[in-house]
């Protein structure tokens, strides 16, 4: 089971591909051309790999708080992502594990797991 965990809430934007116990991980610029770009840099992130889209079988993307921006994009594709591949994704925010110590991308899932996040649920916490 590949995951592909996604965090455009803050300065930059991470993207992390986790292959059984290996993390694979890229970081971009916050930008505009970088939000319009997301797909392509999940792609690119995938493609370095030897993977595609269909080889992902769950998607963890940050909520917020965060960047208007960054969540919104970033929700639009893991949305459009579900729609058409069928891939469940979990929408975490670091709020909803609590004081928990092991707070790295690549524990994002099992802490995911471990707190209930549900999955196919999008509600977003924007900065003001």
């Amino acid at each position: 089971m590949n995951k592909l965990v996604i965090d455009a809430a803050n300065k930059n934007i991470f993207l992390a591909i986790i292959i059984d116990e290996d993390i694979y991980n890229v970081c971009h610029e916050n930008s505009k051309t970088n939000y319009e770009r997301l797909m392509v840099l999940i792609i690119d992130l995938l493609n370095s790999k030897n993977l595609n889209i269909n080889d992902v079988s769950s998607i963890y993307v940050n909520r917020g708080p965060g960047s208007f921006a960054g969540i919104r994009n970033s929700l639009t594709t893991i949305k459009a992502i579900h729609l058409a591949k069928k891939i469940d994704y979990y929408c975490y925010s670091y709020k909803d594990f609590n004081d928990e110590n092991d707070l790295n991308y690549g524990n994002i899932p099992n802490l995911c797991n471990k707190f209930k996040v549900k999955k196919n649920l999008i509600n977003p916490i924007y900065i003001s």
